[in-house]
């Protein structure tokens, strides 16, 4: 990793800009697609409510959250696709289904609504039920489950690195409702043994840069770990020094969500300046609206794809508060966040994996919403 000189992130002003170009977006039922006329997915429509919550939208992120409520389907899932109120890809994706939880957790520090919490434990109880149940033996958590059931028997580092993070903001939403299933804490902290532990139960997929940089968002791997993965060789396979990095190693092509989910990660690692200097590397992607081009081919110099996607402008807004200090910050750092108890295949003694469990108060007041919290 090289050492950088600190760079300027956006302006309120460029930020409120960029939450607009997200509601803009927004279709008539509350759902937010990838870009106008294009297939919404939980995982980035949900990432999308977070930044338009932050953006003071909070019409537009209620009606963000009434579209997850209502498509969710009677096993907790959601579709893989749906397309202008059609589902266009029925299978679930488990760490679609699981960012629920990070993005519950995220409303409730930025709001304090206990009426909110009230309302989307059962959709999140029903989700994290979902998720936990394509769990392998091993810890890790199978990527798909079909329509007709069956899972799909591969697990994914980035997938299961997101859905860990997840898992332990549901644990917090569940402490706050006074009912955190066991089943819940032995899931979350088998995951994290198996990601820590065992990377040879995860398919190979390095030529992306997720799989690079996911497992310090997800909390998987912090401080020293954290920061010697982010600077071992890959930076340079991966970083294009001004322009962003590459979403994958053997294409001439930088993308913005991902150069903001990697600033995200060197900033948790307390690699600030790193960070800084990323987002501010990726704005040659911005258009004068607000919103963002999704990725740039500089090898033939243009565009690509042709679209401004709803999650980069929203991974943009996201990084830019995790450096500034703000509630996406905490959201992802974790360090209140409860653990998952581990008890290793065949017996043997029980152990905690991760930060001490939290208790309610000590969430509601950490979190700056005491009042909330207790009410």
């Amino acid at each position: 990793m090289r050492p950088v000189e600190s760079a300027p992130v956006l302006t309120p002003e460029a930020l409120t800009a960029t939450a607009a170009a997200i509601a803009a977006a927004q279709e008539p039922d509350g759902a937010i697609p990838w870009f106008p006329g294009g297939h919404t997915d939980a995982w980035d429509h949900l990432e999308c409510a977070m930044a338009l919550d932050l953006g003071g939208h909070r019409a537009a992120a209620d009606a963000a959250w009434a579209w997850l409520r209502r498509n969710q389907r009677s096993d907790g899932s959601w579709p893989a696709k749906t397309v202008a109120g059609v589902v266009t890809e029925a299978h679930a994706e488990s760490n679609q289904c699981a960012y629920i939880a990070a993005a519950a957790w995220h409303r409730w520090l930025v709001t304090g609504d206990r009426a909110f919490v009230a309302e989307i434990w059962p959709v999140l109880r029903r989700a994290l039920d979902f998720v936990v149940g394509l769990q392998a033996p091993t810890g890790q958590i199978w990527w798909a489950r079909s329509v007709e059931g069956s899972a799909h028997h591969e697990a994914l580092i980035t997938g299961c690195s997101s859905t860990l993070h997840s898992l332990r903001c549901g644990m917090a939403l569940a402490a706050l409702v006074g009912e955190i299933p066991p089943a819940w804490e032995t899931a979350t902290a088998a995951l994290e043994h198996a990601l820590v532990s065992h990377p040879e139960y995860f398919e190979v997929r390095d030529r992306w840069s997720m799989d690079w940089y996911y497992p310090v968002i997800g909390g998987a791997l912090r401080g020293a770990a954290g920061r010697a993965r982010l600077s071992d060789h890959r930076w340079d396979l991966f970083v294009v020094d001004g322009l962003g990095i590459r979403c994958v190693s053997d294409e001439p092509w930088v993308t913005g969500a991902e150069t903001c989910e990697l600033a995200i990660a060197l900033h948790l690692v307390g690699e600030s300046a790193a960070a800084a200097k990323l987002v501010s590397d990726m704005q040659h992607l911005r258009v004068p609206g607000g919103g963002y081009w999704t990725g740039w081919q500089f090898r033939d110099q243009v565009f690509w794809p042709v679209e401004q996607s709803t999650w980069t402008s929203a991974a943009v807004i996201l990084a830019v508060d995790t450096i500034a200090g703000g509630v996406t910050e905490r959201v992802f750092r974790g360090d209140d966040l409860p653990a998952g108890r581990y008890q290793p295949a065949g017996g043997g003694r029980t152990f905690q994996l991760g930060p001490r469990p939290v208790a309610v108060a000590e969430l509601a007041s950490a979190c700056g919403c005491a009042s909330a919290g207790a009410a």
